[in-house]
């Protein structure tokens, strides 16, 4: 039987990973004056995009409030920590779970770059978010669906660290946020392998004893 070549167990789950959803993010003005945006830093159920050999979903199990209270959550532009817009422990980003996603608000704040994100808001230049996390220790599981495409599920995320409204959906590129679902499908591909090679070498060993059974009838 071929060695077993499955990823080192002690791989690094904590490396941060990041998804973009096509889903419009608003703007909003309110009656007192204040600018608020308010979005989707995920959408569960979701096909994504082919991320590279494989397709994901984020389950509704993925996220729950405990996740959110234990995340001390930035809201960010395109992730980019210099660019903070709100921050959960100042009281100046809003997050909560519904049956959709995961949902955040918060209102412009008084910077250049916030004011310029208010006027691409507007004009929609800027209309998708992201956010990123990390997934717990068996925080996905792996499938293949009926078109022999791999799929993985996101069963539940151990931190929350941005949302972000974003310009581009960099991260179809980006391989440093996929590294840990990579390792996750070589782990899948290789242990389907593993688990053919078992069944064929039963179905050879069952083919052999039934010749062997018929030369003794003989």
């Amino acid at each position: 039987m071929k060695k077993v070549k499955i990823w080192d167990k002690k791989f690094n789950n904590t490396i941060m990973e990041k998804r973009i959803f096509n889903i419009e993010n608003r703007f909003e003005k309110r009656e007192d004056g204040k600018e608020v945006v308010v979005g989707y830093g995920s959408i569960f159920n979701s096909k994504s995009e082919n991320l590279g050999g494989f397709y994901e979903y984020i389950s509704p199990t993925a996220i729950s409030e405990e996740t959110i209270a234990k995340s001390d959550t930035r809201a960010l532009i395109n992730h980019d920590q210099n660019l903070i817009l709100a921050r959960q422990s100042a009281g100046t980003l809003n997050l909560s779970v519904d049956e959709k996603g995961l949902r955040y608000e918060f209102s412009i704040p008084e910077t250049s770059y916030g004011k310029d994100l208010a006027i691409n808001m507007k004009n929609g230049n800027i209309n998708q978010s992201s956010f990123a996390f990390t997934i717990s220790e068996n925080g996905d599981e792996w499938t293949t669906d009926d078109q022999g495409n791999d799929i993985r599920t996101i069963t539940s995320i151990n931190k929350l660290y941005d949302v972000s409204p974003v310009t581009y959906p960099a991260y179809s590129n980006a391989d440093s946020d996929l590294v840990v679902a990579q390792r996750g499908l070589a782990m899948y591909k290789e242990k389907q392998e593993i688990k053919e090679e078992e069944t064929d070498l039963v179905a050879r060993s069952l083919a052999k004893l039934k010749i062997e059974l018929i030369k003794r009838t003989k």
